[in-house]
């Protein structure tokens, strides 16, 4: 498995090498000693998650205020265009915004350190993402920015499907800004 940096700082890109024959495939979607080898540490309180969702739906963009979570995000099924923002004032790549695709061919997953906000696009008819994250959530930490907020100019690559009424009434990027 190789393990790639990206242009936000502290998120780093797993890319296994899957077996393919006539059979099908098998691929090793997560090892903690490479994951260790790199820093990275989801802990004993580490959380599986799933989501399903339908071409075109987004969901983010989010974060979590506090300590924040770390998270390892994969397309399990399908494919995402996943989009990242450094939230952390601190960061030397603080606003940046990065796009990177997760599809069940390649089965790269990323690494997204606390601090970060997250969202996605579903590029197919089915798109199933998991999400193993360091610690249970916390609903009372969540923040969120629109997902077409100005200041971000994400570029969703689909016309924008599904979107929760949660994502709908997220604040702008200036508001999560000026409240640090």
């Amino acid at each position: 498995m190789e393990v790639r940096t990206t242009d936000i700082d502290g998120v780093l890109l797993f890319v296994p090498t899957p077996f393919r024959d006539g059979r099908g495939l098998f691929t090793r979607t997560f090892d903690t000693a490479i994951a260790a080898g790199h820093g990275v540490d989801l802990g004993p309180q580490a959380q599986d998650s799933q989501s399903r969702s339908w071409r075109g739906t987004v969901r983010g963009m989010h974060g979590r205020r506090g300590r924040g979570e770390a998270k390892l995000v994969r397309a399990a099924h399908g494919a995402v265009h996943d989009v990242l923002v450094d939230a952390r004032p601190s960061s030397p790549t603080f606003g940046v915004v990065a796009a990177f695709r997760l599809d069940d061919e390649d089965f790269h997953h990323l690494y997204v350190p606390p601090g970060l906000l997250h969202g996605f696009q579903a590029l197919t008819d089915v798109a199933d993402v998991c999400y193993r994250i360091d610690r249970p959530h916390d609903p009372s930490e969540d923040v969120g920015v629109a997902h077409d907020d100005p200041d971000l100019a994400i570029a969703w690559p689909l016309p924008l499907g599904p979107i929760s009424d949660r994502d709908r009434a997220a604040g702008s990027w200036a508001e999560l800004v000026a409240t640090g």
